[in-house]
């Protein structure tokens, strides 16, 4: 019977995630969105099953308060960024491909973590690496190897906000040890990295 419960529990956080996401790509909340996203979302749950994504973590209301303040904050920046970028006569944006290791390596800290990620304009996932729990991004406009570590740092902070959120007491742990070197963007071990490296700076992709 319990088992039976936490199935139903996560599969009713799973389809309030993707109504979230279908209305986020809309660009607006509305009933109609809603609705569409609640029939999209049930037909992805029973035609496309997901592989089974326990939940065991709890809700924190000022954290997820915290969390989508940070993310329309980041969403109206970076569309504004973006926006500059595209008027901008003569301006040629350069690009990069950046690895970045998540701290948390479940399944539901990777989706969150790359949805949100890939809705915040000028950044987009292109691969995800299960086993390693890293992120593969595209990044625009990247000036200098500081802007490579800014956008780790941002990446890992969206983690951290959504492992604040909804994280389980084992999870916030995981966040304390590579916290400082996180937000410092530390390029890898003492030697630096090799061919193997996720943070291997030979990704970088310049147009």
């Amino acid at each position: 019977m319990r088992v039976r419960v936490g199935r139903w529990r996560d599969q009713a956080v799973a389809l309030g995630w993707l109504v979230l996401i279908w209305n986020l790509l809309w660009g607006k909340f509305s009933w109609g969105n809603l609705l569409a996203g609640l029939l999209v979302g049930a037909a992805v749950l029973v035609f496309f099953p997901l592989p089974p994504v326990t939940f065991g973590g709890r809700l924190r209301p000022w954290a997820l308060l915290v969390l989508a303040g940070r993310f329309a904050v980041e969403l109206v920046l970076a569309s504004a960024h973006v926006a500059r970028i595209a008027v901008q006569a003569g301006y040629v944006p350069r690009s990069a491909v950046i690895a970045v290791p998540l701290r948390v390596h479940t399944d539901l800290n990777l989706a969150l973590t790359a949805e949100m990620v890939s809705l915040v304009p000028g950044t987009l996932i292109i691969e995800i690496d299960r086993e390693a729990g890293v992120l593969y991004l595209h990044v625009l406009d990247v000036r200098g190897p500081q802007d490579l570590a800014d956008n780790r740092a941002r990446v890992l902070d969206i983690e951290g906000r959504i492992v604040r959120a909804i994280g389980s007491s084992f999870e916030l742990r995981r966040l304390e040890p590579a916290s400082a070197a996180g937000s410092a963007g530390d390029p890898g071990p003492p030697g630096g990295p090799g061919p193997g490296d996720p943070t291997d700076p030979h990704k970088e992709n310049r147009p």
